[in-house]
């Protein structure tokens, strides 16, 4: 499963064309973000894909989840949402 990674300083819009490509590539994606502000760029980024993919007849659930990562040797937690069409 491909993982896109959401900073808060990314374009909510950016993101959600990226998610909407994988949805139609490859079926489903994971998202990763770390903190407060990555987290809410990457929910808008979603509730945007759904708005993108709905024409097409693709509906998406989002699925959260934590994950622990390894940043420069230092475990941190990050929010995991995993995207899928329903």
């Amino acid at each position: 499963m491909e993982i896109l990674k959401v900073s808060s300083k990314s374009m909510p819009n950016s993101v959600a064309g990226a998610i909407s490509g994988v949805i139609r590539e490859k079926g489903a994606v994971e998202i990763q973000s770390i903190g407060a502000g990555a987290s809410n760029q990457a929910i808008k980024a979603v509730a945007i894909a759904r708005g993108y993919l709905a024409p097409s007849g693709i509906d998406l659930v989002c699925i959260p989840a934590f994950s622990n990562i390894t940043i420069d040797s230092e475990e941190r937690t990050a929010l995991k949402l995993i995207v899928s069409p329903r």
